[in-house]
């Protein structure tokens, strides 16, 4: 749940053009591979425009994915202020147990703000790696692993390098990232409940796992913009928020080109405007200094770039200089379209009356004997009850029921949250689309009645391959 809400504005009194936010929203429901599930938009510290395209809600959890990265920077910094870590320090002085095994000249000079920069010396991403060298301490792992280059010479996106400032930053203070979090930044942001994955050593894994609302990417956002108050209170120190929001190493090369070419900071990314912390298929946190502007915004996206083009392209110029006169309409028309977002049910009908006996009781297999997506979903079955039908998804022996909605999303909190659309696209097939609601994941499902077979198939494939549907939600339940 959401503390307090955050102070709101009409668009045109902050400098906000309803007609281009509305423009991005076109743009966002015309571009293929996009599923946006939240926005909010603040401006000089007023909170906009916000809305959540249906079967999303505002106040749903989400996997944040290495959006994560700059909570745990946040988290650095507290515990610098705190006395408990220095920027300037050799990270194995934290891990003093590794410190006759490790003699690798760059590791023992690799300092924290190398790791916290991404430029450990790593020329490539070095997670298979160290799991292979420590199955159970990543930071071991990673520690075992000498740099190719020295460190603060080169940049690689290095999921470790994050983990050990994370399990830096449990190990001065005592605490989960979360518990040292709470009374620091989420309370005075007004943040509510936040949940991070642990990994086998019992360390929320920093480099990602944090679920969180779309608001509380905003809060966030809105803390850094000014430079670390919040509320009268200094919550980050000015210098921590500026020396995090520069770049610290040229990226250019190192990924996929475009915004990810313009150098990295302490867990931010540089951007062609302002600065950002994202992850994987859409998450977005961008601050705006020069507009004095947050846009934060959850999704699920097959292309991140399209999505900041798009903002670059509609939402940026949206931002003018002082207040807009004699808008009123314009605002009331996006009000009212920010409260009916909805992404589109997938089509089908409802069960073929010739053939609904057929379908009740029936068992599917995977098509060609398994399932390329999901290794461990070995069968479907439909069943027909007097109030509608119920899928069945049979993985590792666990049954996970979803129920088929009746021409749009149908909604379930339990065993998991959920929401199934489609139906029966002719008399032989069903095709539905199922959302699992806390992730930036959805999954396209597939019977064949003449076949007996299924097929199912991401539309964004998880970052952790052959994760079990039941998992698929933010960490602390599962059935």
């Amino acid at each position: 749940m959401i503390a307090r809400p955050l102070p709101s504005s009409a668009p045109a009194a902050q400098g906000v053009d309803a007609a281009g936010v509305e423009a991005f929203l076109d743009a966002l429901d015309a571009a293929p591979g996009i599923a946006p599930h939240s926005l909010l938009i603040l401006r000089h510290g007023r909170l906009v425009a916000s809305g959540s395209w249906a079967p999303y809600t505002q106040d749903r959890r989400h996997l944040l994915y290495s959006l994560s990265k700059s909570f745990t920077a946040t988290a650095a910094a507290l515990a610098a202020a705190d006395g408990l870590l220095r920027l300037d320090d050799p990270v194995l002085a934290y891990f003093p147990e590794f410190a006759d095994e490790v003699t690798d000249p760059r590791v023992r000079g690799m300092l924290v703000r190398h790791v916290a920069s991404m430029a450990s010396g790593h020329v490539a991403e070095t997670l298979d790696r160290a799991r292979t060298l420590d199955p159970d301490d990543l930071v071991h792992g990673f520690l075992l692993l000498p740099p190719e280059r020295d460190p603060g010479t080169v940049f690689a996106y290095n999921q470790p390098a994050t983990y050990t400032l994370a399990a830096l930053v449990q190990r001065v203070t005592g605490r989960l990232l979360t518990d040292y979090l709470r009374p620091r930044l989420f309370d005075p942001l007004g943040i509510g409940d936040v949940v991070w994955q642990r990994d086998r050593a019992g360390r929320e894994v920093g480099f990602s796992g944090l679920h969180a609302t779309c608001d509380a990417v905003a809060r966030l956002g809105q803390l850094y913009l000014d430079r670390g108050r919040w509320e009268g209170r200094q919550l980050l120190s000015e210098a921590w928020v500026a020396e995090a929001t520069r770049p610290h190493i040229a990226t250019a090369g190192a990924l996929s080109g475009g915004d990810w070419d313009l150098g990295y900071g302490l867990q931010f990314w540089m951007s062609r405007h302002g600065y950002r912390g994202d992850g994987a298929y859409g998450q977005f946190c961008l601050v705006l200094p020069e507009q004095d502007a947050v846009v934060a915004l959850t999704s699920e996206s097959a292309s991140m770039q399209t999505v900041l083009d798009l903002v670059w392209s509609h939402l940026l110029p949206a931002f003018r200089p002082g207040p807009l006169k004699d808008r009123d309409g314009a605002d009331a028309a996006l009000r009212e379209r920010l409260a009916h977002l909805a992404l589109p049910a997938a089509p089908g009908k409802p069960a073929p009356p010739e053939r609904a006996d057929t379908w009740a009781g029936a068992v599917f297999a995977p098509q060609g004997g398994r399932c390329a997506d999901q290794p461990g979903l070995t069968s479907v079955s439909v069943t027909a009850e007097e109030d509608g039908w119920t899928l069945t998804l049979t993985e590792d022996g666990r049954g996970l029921p979803l129920r088929l909605g009746d021409g749009g999303w149908a909604v379930a909190e339990e065993p998991l949250p959920t929401a199934v659309s489609g139906g029966w696209t002719d008399a032989g097939t069903l095709a539905v689309d199922v959302a699992f609601l806390e992730t930036p994941h959805s999954l396209r499902l597939t019977c064949s009645l003449p076949e007996r077979t299924f097929t199912a198939r991401w539309h964004t494939t998880p970052l952790v391959p052959g994760v079990p549907l039941r998992r698929m939600r933010a960490p602390g339940a599962s059935f």
